[in-house]
């Protein structure tokens, strides 16, 4: 999409599905540099494929743009189409990072899914695409590992 044709600023429904949903992309200003950029989304959710019900994560996508970043309302929508979508915790996770991966050719992506337990175990799904800049800071995706009351 050109930029005037992005979805900033405009009144967009929700997308029906992921498959529907639009990731924008705008031009990285600062091409010349590694940094990372980090989205957060602690309410994910999602539906179970078998059973219908809802499916709760904390999604962390970190990533060293190259020539392109994106437009984070684009991102917002992409990721809240997911909720009425049916689809296991691994699928979901991997799924956006290869959809981001596609859309915005980064140097590095890492995206860290924190599910919720669902039948009393909890799962947790990482997946990563290239291998972080030497010269980068990369924090600690800051989600602790699930513990029960004990």
């Amino acid at each position: 999409m050109e930029n005037n044709e992005m979805q900033l600023g405009a009144n967009i429904d929700a997308p029906s599905s992921p498959e529907s949903a639009i990731l924008d992309r705008v031009p990285n200003p600062h091409e010349d540099s590694d940094y990372l950029v980090r989205f957060t989304c602690p309410e994910f959710t999602s539906i179970c494929p078998v059973t219908g019900q809802p499916d709760f994560a904390h999604l962390v996508i970190d990533f060293v743009a190259d020539k392109w970043l994106v437009e984070s309302k684009s991102l917002k929508l992409y990721l809240a189409s997911f909720r009425n979508h049916g689809a296991f915790h691994e699928d979901c996770t991997v799924a956006i990072g290869k959809r981001l991966v596609t859309t915005l050719d980064p140097r590095f992506l890492r995206i860290g899914g924190y599910w919720y337990p669902r039948g009393g175990i909890p799962i947790d799904v990482f997946w990563q695409h290239g291998e972080a800049p030497a010269n980068l800071w990369l924090p600690d995706q800051g989600v602790a590992p699930y513990r029960g009351r004990g």
